[in-house]
């Protein structure tokens, strides 16, 4: 198929690591282009600059390019102000703009996309879990809302954008995306790879007649090893590695990962494809058309989640459904999930997918030598027949599986220290089929140096560090059980030792300062006040919660979390004392719109946090995505 039947530009652009100086932007087109930049500062004239030396184009198939850019700035922008901007390529004879190659950018008036260089960090939005299947409204889409009722008021943009988590679902993909997927792979040629431990010899047959929809733990060599897989991997429990408990599709291919960010950030792909219905039993065909009415309304929100990441400057971090549920969840997971050539390379794949796709524009220095070492085998791929080699890949993943500096920090006021919690784990000492704990020793020693003599930080940790003591406690007696990923045990106070050191470095940092961390990963939203008992100048925290963007907890179940965890272990409960936080005084903040009390807001959105000057939250707000604001007002009074 020739490019010039194709959208010039697939997907983008994103925001990414913006400052006065220096511009990283992430684009998707169907060739390879050399882009002018057009800038436009409240008052200024326009700067018109190149963006060729700047550009690291990365192919992903035949019609299939990354763009990811990379521009120093001679001249500085201004802080706190608006910048219109305009992303130029060559048409033919003509060269074309936003206007021209993605109109939904556009303002409603037509005016092109602004962004604003906050002066400092006093206002964030932020969120982890977008599950286009889910069952419910998408938080980029109200927060593109809410950012266009303040278009003209740059002190009123966030500072950032922060995605702290399952920003795709890889092992979880309904059946109509990953049709959609299969399709999208055809029409750009997205680059063929070689199996090794599968039942199918190659990605051409995956992404065929054996896609398996539904049905990919049958992938396996054979029905017996996939039961030895299943018990090493999941202690008997049906829930093999590149499958869901809940839609049984797992993204396998390195070209499947590639198509569905194409198709979570962008509504141009999808109009180059048809959404056919494969062949299904009479289950799986109702389940297939209900998932694909989802489907059709998510798809019906992208251009506003696109005007949303073209607008705000965004960081990203993985949790596990970026690359697998529970990955690195205990020593056990790893060894078999590592062991295995295929479930080996699906775990790589899923994370090359986010150095590409995330990974590289939050930290384009940090990040240098694996892009490098990645970008090699898919140039080689391109110049030749279109399919990736074997070995090189399989060289390339197992470097990429070692490789520790995911986690990054952002100067400013409150600093950002962003933290990877799931490659640098501290596995248990008594039993390989116990949790790890989040960060090992050396990271957690990292983290404690990047606290130190800064009066106020901003912390993003997935998983939050003070969670529900009630949910924390029934993850403990799965594990007791020898079941910990029945429940996803993972939490910070789940491992002793990771525990320990935590609530010791804010214990006993040697800056009393505030710190305020960020979280998301558990499908409901929260927030606490937290101080150290009877330590009168010490440090203050507050925990903020919030998940999912496109996600939710099952309603019931959460109530009955919520109720039992205000009962046993209200203030003055004795149980208070045998959870590993009993130095700590904890206080919920109530949501404004609980109907009985309750502290765990539940339901799709997004986080806005306000600092002031201190780096406090000021305000802590959740954009739901059914069209209102929930406010955490301070607690009136300190619980336990």
């Amino acid at each position: 198929m020739d490019d010039a039947s194709l959208p010039t530009v697939l997907a983008g652009p994103l925001l990414r690591r913006l400052t006065p100086d220096r511009l990283v932007l992430w684009l998707a087109a169907s060739r390879p282009l050399a882009p002018t930049l057009a800038l436009t500062p409240a008052g200024e004239a326009t700067r018109r600059l190149p963006l060729d030396a700047h550009c690291r184009r990365v192919p992903l198939g035949r019609h299939a390019w990354l763009h990811l850019i990379d521009l120093p700035l001679e001249t500085p922008l201004p802080t706190d102000t608006l910048v219109a901007y305009d992303l130029c390529v060559q048409e033919g004879e003509r060269a074309s703009g936003i206007a021209d190659w993605a109109p939904h950018l556009l303002e409603a008036d037509g005016a092109l996309p602004t962004f604003v260089l906050a002066g400092r960090h006093h206002r964030l939005l932020h969120g982890s879990c977008r599950k286009p299947h889910h069952d419910g409204g998408d938080g980029l889409v109200r927060a593109e809302a809410w950012l266009a009722e303040r278009r003209t008021a740059p002190e009123e943009r966030p500072a950032w954008l922060l995605m702290t988590g399952d920003q795709v679902y890889a092992d979880d993909v309904a059946g109509p995306m990953l049709v959609a997927i299969h399709a999208l792979i055809r029409r750009l040629g997205l680059f063929d790879e070689p199996l090794e431990g599968a039942v199918v010899a190659d990605s051409r047959a995956l992404h065929g007649e054996a896609a398996h929809y539904y049905d990919r733990e049958s992938l396996l060599p054979d029905v017996e090893s996939s039961e030895n897989l299943r018990e090493r991997f999941f202690g008997g429990v049906r829930k093999p590695v590149f499958t869901s408990a809940n839609a049984r599709n797992h993204l396998a291919t390195f070209a499947e990962v590639a198509a569905m960010y194409l198709l979570v950030w962008s509504p141009t792909p999808w109009e180059l494809i048809e959404v056919a219905t494969p062949a299904l039993d009479d289950r799986h065909a109702a389940l297939f058309a209900e998932q694909r009415e989802v489907i059709e309304r998510f798809v019906a929100g992208l251009p506003a989640a696109a005007r949303l990441l073209a607008r705000l400057p965004t960081l990203m971090i993985f949790d596990d459904h970026d690359i697998t549920d529970d990955w690195n969840l205990t020593a056990d997971w790893e060894r078999t999930a590592y062991g295995h050539p295929f479930s080996r390379r699906i775990i790589g794949n899923a994370l090359l997918g986010y150095l590409l796709f995330q990974g590289w524009g939050n930290d384009p220095e940090r990040l240098a030598e694996p892009l490098a070492a990645a970008i090699e085998p898919l140039e080689r791929a391109a110049a030749g027949d279109g399919w990736l080699d074997a070995a090189g890949w399989d060289a390339l993943i197992r470097d990429l599986l070692r490789f520790e500096g995911w986690e990054y920090q952002v100067p400013g006021e409150p600093p950002l220290v962003v933290l990877d919690t799931r490659t640098r784990r501290w596995r248990s000492e008594r039993s390989p089929r116990r949790p790890s704990g989040l960060m090992d020793w050396e990271a957690l020693s990292d983290f404690q140096q990047a606290l130190l003599h800064h009066r106020s930080v901003i912390i993003v940790s997935p998983a939050p560090m003070f969670g529900v003591k009630l949910i924390e406690v029934v993850q403990k007696l799965f594990t007791l059980a020898g079941k910990p990923l029945l429940v996803d045990a993972e939490n910070w106070m789940a491992h002793r030792g990771a525990a320990s050191v935590l609530l010791n470095i804010f214990r006993h940092s040697r800056t009393p300062g505030n710190y305020v961390i960020l979280s998301g990963d558990v499908h409901y939203s929260f927030a606490y006040d937290i101080r150290i008992r009877q330590r009168r100048q010490g440090p203050r925290l507050w925990q903020i919660t919030s998940s999912g963007i496109k996600n939710a907890f099952p309603d019931t179940l959460l109530d009955w979390f919520d109720r039992l965890n205000r009962w046993l272990y209200a203030p003055r409960s004795p149980l208070n004392w045998f959870t590993k936080r009993r130095r700590l005084a904890i206080t919920p903040r109530d949501p404004d719109r609980a109907k009985a009390g309750e502290r765990l807001w539940n339901g799709s959105g997004i986080g806005l946090v306000d600092f002031d000057d201190q780096g406090r939250p000021r305000a802590i707000r959740q954009l739901d995505a059914r069209g209102f604001d929930v406010t955490f007002p301070p607690p009136a009074h300190e619980e336990g």
